[in-house]
């Protein structure tokens, strides 16, 4: 398994994110619920910049998330003009670990920890993290 050394953010992406009408619930602010849709857009652009989903489906591999966990520390407003941040923490031999950070004028609102796996594709069965993306993690500082 390779780890990031604490403080590093390796394979980083950064989103400027959009609040919407329909984001906003009855208390005045982003409902928690589209956080999730944001890590998502997120996850999706760490595949974009690092490794193609279209390339990783091409292989036979599906990126699949198995946890998320959130812990929200500040609400965000509609007006707002929200961040994202998601960069790798770990990388197994067919795990991957990310960390995200949603950030508005330098304060953290919320931060959040997702664990996927790489499965192959048309059966339960994991498949092994492609080489080149775990040179590239490598490369960013990755020990193990």
């Amino acid at each position: 398994m390779l780890t990031s050394p604490e403080g590093m953010r390796p394979l980083e992406v950064v989103l400027p994110l959009k609040v919407q009408t329909y984001d906003i619930d009855f208390a005045n602010h982003v409902n928690n619920q589209v956080y999730v849709r944001w890590l998502e857009d997120l996850r999706m652009e760490v595949l974009r910049e690092h490794y193609p989903l279209d390339r990783l489906m091409g292989e036979g591999l599906a990126p699949i998330l198995h946890s998320t966990q959130i812990t929200y520390h500040r609400s965000i407003g509609l007006f707002e003009q929200p961040t994202g941040h998601m960069w790798c923490v770990q990388l197994g031999r067919a795990t991957l670990s990310l960390r995200a950070e949603i950030v508005v004028e330098n304060h953290v609102c919320a931060t959040a920890t997702q664990r996927g796996i790489f499965l192959k594709v048309g059966t339960t069965r994991p498949g092994r993290t492609p080489e080149s993306l775990l040179e590239k993690f490598r490369a960013a500082g990755a020990e193990g």
